[in-house]
């Protein structure tokens, strides 16, 4: 059960992306990481992207202790954004293609991009030195998103509460409590607000819930996992500790900039997370296989996939207590 591994500090979730609608990509993700060693995966709140993650599975032969998440989110969460470039204000220098990391922005007549790849990242906007770029808030209807998902069979939904509007923040934590009675997860970074206010917003959510059915995931920095670097992982491992410290009656997973380091630091700093996430950092180890049209059908490429996730995998699981 998804308790026993959060129970034991055993779990490991692959973030396949809260805005990632690619479901080739979504399939053949948690087909090599299930392989690999992987038992929770996180996903875009979309019946089809839920049913790419199930063929995942079935691909791996792996759906024991293998556990679903779908990630929902509020205005102003980055995870649910998408880039949107001006066509009269993009010069096609060429900026942007190049710092995307999902390959979401494709060349036609000028720059476009292709949103069922785009995870909200915000690189592109970053480097476009015309102001073409802006990025877009993708809002979803609760009531209309979450019966069907919920219906396909999913073991957790993930709330990315990322917002100084506490109102609206406790009225959509109120509706997910209602439709779904398993496990939910809050996902909060300090970005918006101070250690004070965040903690008072975390136990305020707490109160309706019983004790330790519910996950606390502690971001650091969204989406910026993409160095195996210390000091990536450095606000990941800094925000769990302030919710460690808290002895909230939840479950502690760090993400947000997570990679092989991750672990190895948080141990330095006394932090003992009860689940690792991972993400872009584990995207992009295996992306050249992602690009492959035969993964799937071809063992040794499929074989070599697995072993690089497992690297990861297994690093992480080991070090864990």
């Amino acid at each position: 059960m998804l308790k026993d591994l959060l129970e034991n500090k055993k779990c490991f979730k692959l973030v396949c992306g809260a805005g990632n609608e690619d479901a080739q990509e979504v399939e053949r993700l948690v087909t090599i990481y299930s392989l690999a060693g992987c038992n929770f995966f996180d996903l875009c709140a979309k019946p089809e992207i839920v049913d790419a993650a199930k063929r995942g599975l079935k691909n791996s032969g792996i759906e024991e202790e293998r556990y679903l998440c779908v990630s929902v989110g509020i205005e102003g969460d980055p995870h649910i954004t998408k880039a949107l470039i001006d066509q009269e204000k993009c010069k096609k220098c060429g900026k942007c293609k190049k710092t995307c990391p999902h390959d979401a922005i494709i060349e036609l007549d000028k720059y476009k991009v292709k949103k069922e790849r785009c995870i909200g990242c915000g690189q592109c906007e970053k480097v476009c030195p015309h102001n073409a770029i802006s990025m877009i808030t993708q809002l979803q209807d609760y009531k209309e998103v979450l019966p069907e998902i919920i219906k396909k069979g999913i073991d957790c939904i993930e709330f990315h509460a990322i917002s100084t509007d506490e109102k609206d923040v406790m009225e959509k934590w109120e509706q997910i409590n209602e439709y779904f009675d398993g496990f939910l997860c809050i996902s909060l970074d300090r970005s918006e607000l101070g250690d004070k206010r965040l903690k008072e917003r975390v136990w305020n959510m707490l109160k309706t819930r019983k004790p330790y059915t519910t996950i606390i995931q502690a971001d650091g920095v969204a989406m910026s996992g993409s160095n195996d670097e210390f000091g990536t992982t450095l606000q990941a491992v800094a925000t769990a500790q302030l919710f460690q410290n808290a002895n909230m009656p939840a479950y502690i997973m760090m993400s947000g900039g997570t990679n092989t380091k991750s672990i190895e630091l948080a141990k330095l700093c006394n932090v003992h997370p009860n689940c690792l996430a991972v993400g872009s950092y584990a995207r992009k180890i295996v992306k050249d296989y992602l690009l492959a049209d035969d993964l799937l059908t071809n063992k040794q490429k499929l074989d070599e996939a697995v072993k690089i996730a497992k690297s990861l995998v297994d690093i992480m699981k080991e070090n864990q207590n």
